[in-house]
């Protein structure tokens, strides 16, 4: 699926809110009601150009359904990397999405905000495709208990602050006090689970070894993944470190000799630890 033409394919009706699900097919649909997609105030009023998108872009959330007759393990929402300037669809959403789903995991690929647009927009957009997993996990056949979020770099990163900020009850409110909060509001952002690769809790190039908001947060457990030749190698044993000082449970692996942000599937021994 070319995920360019995605952004574009659904009709003003297929919105999440109202949406009618085919488990059975891949299906997009918008995240957001035009006109009412919560955003900084300094961000509206203006024909704003989403990173690569350019003007208009409104985000989406792209079905990858188990195939019939393969057990339903779960759910999880994969955000591929880019700097908040693009998304590497091609080489690490579209191939997670599609090797997840057959490995038994219903996976939803979220086409979220890029730049100028920032990360906590970025994680509403996120938020938002959350809420409406859980709002089908029966029709998709899993325990809504079982939903995962999962990036690569600034994809992870986005995970990471979804989790960290935006879980429970939060909506558009906390940025936009002129969103109107509708009925998929009302539904738990809660996630199960975090997976970051090439990445960290914190912003771009700059992890979080916050202990006591960690702590506050009441994170879910996360599954940190790097190469030791990746960039900012030294940050990532610090933010699992600060994690687990905070009592959040963190499995850990880095590929030995290699560069996870290089290409899927690179070579190299792997070295672990996990706690919790």
């Amino acid at each position: 699926m070319n995920l360019r033409e995605g952004q574009v394919n659904p009709t003003p009706s297929d919105l999440v809110l109202d949406a009618v699900v085919d488990p059975a097919v891949n299906q997009t649909f918008f995240l957001w009601e035009e006109g009412n997609m919560a955003s900084l105030p300094e961000q509206q009023g203006a024909e704003m150009v989403s990173g690569e998108d350019g003007v208009g872009f409104r985000p989406t959330v792209v079905t990858y359904p188990v195939l019939a007759g393969v057990q339903i393990k779960g759910a999880v929402l994969v955000n591929a990397g880019g700097a908040f300037q693009f998304r590497s669809n091609g080489v690490e959403g579209e191939p997670t999405a599609q090797a997840l789903a057959e490995l038994g995991y219903q996976s939803f690929l979220v086409n979220y905000r890029l730049r100028p647009y920032t990360q906590e927009e970025a994680a509403l957009d996120l938020q938002r495709a959350v809420r409406f997993v859980r709002a089908h996990a029966d029709d998709y056949g899993f325990d809504p208990a079982d939903i995962a979020v999962m990036g690569f770099s600034a994809g992870g990163i986005l995970s990471g602050e979804q989790a960290l900020n935006f879980q429970g009850t939060v909506n558009g409110t906390s940025l936009d006090a002129d969103y109107r909060p509708d009925a998929l509001d009302e539904v738990s952002a809660d996630v199960g689970a975090v997976g970051v690769i090439y990445s960290f809790y914190g912003r771009l190039s700059v992890a979080s070894t916050d202990v006591e908001a960690f702590r506050r947060a009441d994170l879910p457990p996360a599954f940190y993944l790097w190469g030791s030749e990746d960039p900012f190698t030294d940050q990532f044993p610090q933010s699992v470190a600060a994690l687990r000082e905070a009592g959040v449970a963190v499995e850990n692996m880095c590929l030995t000799g290699g560069r996870t942000a290089s290409a899927p599937g690179v070579a190299g021994s792997t070295s672990s630890s996990t706690a919790g």
